[in-house]
């Protein structure tokens, strides 16, 4: 049974700890702290972990999973998540429906039995009183929206607005479109599908955010085509060409048509797709894609996407999920401003969040 835990009121010790100035543990616990992507339902489903125990981080050293639960996010300061539930592209249309309901349903029952520790986070006002109520906010959301292809009415078909986002594309080409990954080399054309156009259509409709994060740049272009442009579009776990050239990233038009939107963009915790010729092999690897964003559109439209428990490596000082503290450091480092720290943390994510779902 999940019980409740305090926040770690030590706050010199957690810098000694993590080796960061004081000021830095502080931001983070002033600051609204939101991961647009975390996987940690992964492990929940297949080898039972529990999200409300403290884990080491020698659980798998740090890589693939084990990166996060609620204690150690506690610590951090993470005030609110996106919570993935992510599709098995392998089953039948049905199967992947049928899986998503269940998913769903455990996920809601992990809400249910933290005893206040989580709280479901449908709008911007549902997650100003989650946090009014000491409570971490869970923005649920999926990954791969073809678990949608069996479903009576799409997105409709899940209740009370639960789902505040889908990543239209994963891993795998689908229905809808064609991946970023090296899958789509099994495909001619890399766009959406006018099935792909009509479920972003369906997302606006519901005001669900549409998340770019994986499609291919053609898919990319037709979904901003589609998209309903008075709404914010985001890529929640991401790097950038512009800091490391990779299938995986967003180039600067990419970014302007995000941020021409209102929307944001977050940085996963991926050396894969982040370490470049810099040589930063810690969190400034993430800092240094953050800044490009800044660079080329602004401070208000870049974000957290760790992907934490989502089968990556992160950087060697951001294995565990009490360390989101070293990327304030690093961003000080930077000589950035606690008002761009702020953005960046949470605040650019809550605007978008506001003008979707009030």
């Amino acid at each position: 049974m999940a019980v409740a835990f305090e926040q770690n009121q030590d706050v010199e010790g957690l810098a000694a700890r993590l080796g960061v100035s004081r000021e830095a543990v502080e931001i983070t616990r002033a600051a609204e702290v939101i991961d647009l992507h975390l996987d940690t339902f992964i492990p929940v489903r297949l080898v039972g972990y529990d999200p409300f125990a403290r884990h080491d981080r020698t659980w798998l050293r740090g890589h693939a999973f084990g990166h996060l639960d609620l204690p150690r996010a506690a610590d951090a300061g993470l005030t609110g998540g996106m919570w993935s539930i992510t599709t098995n592209p392998f089953r039948t249309a049905t199967g992947r429906w049928k899986t998503f309901e269940k998913n769903l349903a455990r996920m809601r029952g992990l809400i249910d039995s933290s005893h206040g520790v989580m709280r479901l986070a449908r709008t911007r006002t549902e997650y100003d009183a989650a946090r009014a109520a000491g409570a971490h906010a869970c923005m649920l959301a999926v990954q791969g929206g073809n678990c949608f292809d069996a479903a009576p009415n799409g997105v409709a078909s899940v209740p009370d607005r639960e789902i505040t986002r889908v990543t239209v594309v994963h891993l795998t080409n689908s229905v809808l479109g064609t991946t970023s990954s090296p899958m789509s080399s099994l495909r001619r054309s890399k766009g959406l599908t006018s099935r792909g156009r009509a479920f972003v259509e369906q997302l606006d409709a519901e005001r669900v955010f549409v998340d770019l994060a994986h499609i291919h740049p053609d898919g990319f272009w037709d979904a901003v085509d589609a998209h309903d442009r008075t709404l914010p579009l985001i890529d929640t776990h991401t790097g950038v060409v512009g800091a490391k050239p990779h299938w995986r990233n967003l180039d600067d038009r990419q970014l302007k048509a995000i941020a021409d939107t209102g929307g944001t963009v977050g940085i996963i915790f991926s050396e894969f797709f982040l370490a470049g010729d810099h040589g930063h092999r810690d969190g400034q690897m993430i800092v240094e894609h953050m800044q490009h964003i800044v660079d080329v559109v602004g401070e208000d439209f870049v974000s957290i996407g760790s992907d934490y428990d989502g089968a990556i490596i992160p950087p060697k000082d951001l294995r565990s999920g009490d360390q989101y503290p070293r990327l304030v450091q690093a961003m000080l480092d930077r000589k950035w401003s606690q008002e761009r720290i702020h953005k960046v943390l949470g605040e650019n994510f809550l605007r978008a969040f506001a003008l979707l779902r009030p």
